[in-house]
């Protein structure tokens, strides 16, 4: 497998692990509609939250959410979009990041950022 991808797997295991510590329920992972994956589906306090999880191990090119550019938000929106359709949801929803920097191979910062987008059609 390749080593991008075992970074991937071990951010979203940490995002994973990090919103479960708040209290949040995850109610999907790596839920796939068309050309968009959702790296984490939450819920808490009655809202689902859409998390898309990046990470890094540097920042030569930028934070790692800076990678969450306007044609992935628009995707993430398109998936979610049909997420709530099938779920028949009515309420609140939230578009969340969670950036994983690794340093080395035991060290790690996470930032999430709430409500760090809404996108638009």
């Amino acid at each position: 497998m390749a080593k991008h991808n075992d970074l991937g797997r071990r951010g979203e295991s940490l995002a994973k692990a990090h919103l479960e510590s708040l209290g949040y329920e995850i109610i999907d992972e790596n839920w796939v509609h068309g050309k968009a994956e959702i790296d984490l589906i939450a819920w808490k306090d009655s809202v689902i939250i859409f998390t898309e999880v990046k990470s890094r191990t540097g920042t030569g090119f930028g934070q790692p959410e800076d990678f969450v550019d306007n044609r992935k938000q628009k995707l993430l929106a398109e998936a979610a979009d049909e997420y709530i359709y099938l779920m028949n949801h009515q309420g609140e929803v939230r578009f969340d990041i969670i950036s994983v920097l690794f340093k080395g191979d035991t060290s790690y910062t996470i930032k999430h950022i709430e409500d760090a987008f809404w996108p638009t059609a």
